[in-house]
């Protein structure tokens, strides 16, 4: 081995050898950053409660959840309210959240972690503001963290279940963290932000439809709650059908909506020429339900109007006692307060279009014969085997006629 042989050994030698350095040392940097951040907050300390305005963008889709005079609300549809509980929730979860693993990466990584903001599959961006509109915190959410099985299912589906999320916090494109959340119900929809609360007829003490077509409208009473429901102005040949009508009274006990419709025009909504149900319960309040078009297999368009009569104060008993004046008095106003705050509730809906599903409103968007009972045909009179006198029977027409007995002989004259 000559000497410039040696010299070429020596120095891949100690190629390899800083090579091998760097990555164990790279290695080591690495997990130090990742055990150095582990448990620290990802978004760091900030004001929670200055937080007025978030957007979740996921590609082309956005959602903006807005705060107007201490109500949340979703600019998307027309400044509805939106679900408070939900939004806390996120906020609470996005000041909690904490690093378990964190990983400097390189650019070309990121598309792989879905943690870009566009591209074939972007991730989720959230951003958090103030009230003055400025960026108080902005991050990605990125691909879901999957636990896999310890036995290979016998149904398939083998890719585990979401068990947290990779996040990159906007401005630090060289980390990466895996949280313990997945925010799998984290999406720029902004139907799924919408305040769910809806109107809720209870104590039914009659209900009216009418159709566009008259004779398929109709109208049921009870004097009480527990009494028999009656058909008004029954027609003679009408008798309502108990187990038909049983259901009717509690079709809008549990309603619900899919979304509220933004610039509703008539002649899509059909709620010009609407079907319309009016209800009237044993505490006072009017519904008025306006039923459209089918949006689809599964819907209707609708809108409600909300009126109430219902006592303000109690008229004591004859004879009440100081003692039970007291209970009373307090039961009356913790009802009345109920009452008051459900009026304003459902008043407030009044002004908006729904798309209602079609399940719920089954039951009531029912014609008049449906609900009666159906009438027995009466069985048809056997015909007749006697033969007519003016007709000659089948026999008579082949057989010759019978003469007519011979007359009695007469008795002599007397001589």
């Amino acid at each position: 081995m000559n000497r410039r042989q040696l010299t070429l050994i020596l120095v891949a030698a100690l190629v390899i050898g800083g090579l091998g350095l760097w990555l164990r040392s790279r290695r080591a940097a690495s997990y130090q950053t990742s055990s150095g951040l582990m448990g620290q907050k990802v978004l760091g300390d900030f004001d929670v409660n200055s937080i007025a305005h978030i957007t979740i963008r996921h590609g082309t889709n956005e959602v903006n959840l807005v705060q107007k005079d201490e109500v949340w609300t979703v600019k998307e549809r027309g400044g509805y309210k939106a679900n408070f509980s939900e939004i806390s929730e996120f906020l609470r979860k996005l000041w909690e959240l904490k690093i378990i693993q964190a990983q400097a990466i390189g650019p070309s990584q990121l598309a792989r972690l879905e943690l870009t903001a566009e591209g074939e599959k972007p991730g989720t961006v959230v951003e958090l503001k103030n009230a003055k509109g400025e960026v108080v915190r902005s991050l990605i959410l990125g691909k879901q963290h999957r636990r896999q099985p310890t036995e290979s299912s016998p149904f398939g589906g083998d890719e585990g279940w979401p068990d947290g999320r990779y996040v990159m916090v906007s401005g630090k494109t060289n980390l990466v963290s895996l949280v313990s959340e997945s925010f799998s119900n984290i999406e720029p929809k902004p139907e799924q932000w919408l305040n769910k609360d809806f109107f809720k007829i209870e104590k039914v003490k009659s209900v009216a439809v009418t159709y566009p077509n008259a004779t398929n409208s109709w109208h049921i009473a009870r004097d009480t709650e527990t009494s028999e429901l009656k058909l008004v102005d029954a027609k003679p040949d009408e008798k309502l059908d108990a187990s038909k009508v049983s259901s009717i009274p509690n079709a809008l006990a549990w309603p619900s909506f899919n979304d509220v419709v933004i610039d509703p025009k008539p002649e899509v909504t059909g709620l010009d020429k609407p079907t319309v149900a009016v209800f009237e319960t044993f505490d006072g309040f009017t519904y008025t339900v306006k039923v459209g078009n089918k949006h689809d297999d599964s819907a209707y368009y609708l809108a409600v109007a909300v009126n109430a009569n219902y006592p303000k104060e109690r008229t004591p008993g004859k004879d009440e006692k100081p003692e039970d004046k007291e209970k009373l008095d307090k039961e009356f106003k913790e009802k009345t307060e109920k009452l008051n705050e459900k009026f304003k509730q459902e008043k407030s809906l009044e002004p908006w279009v729904f798309l209602v599903p079609k399940w719920s409103l089954d039951s009531l968007l029912k014609e008049r014969h449906a609900l009666l009972t159906e009438k027995k045909e009466e069985p048809k009179p056997a015909a007749s085997t006697a033969t007519p006198a003016h007709e000659v029977s089948p026999v008579d027409a082949v057989l010759p006629p019978v003469p007519p007995p011979p007359e009695p002989p007469k008795p002599p004259k007397p001589e």
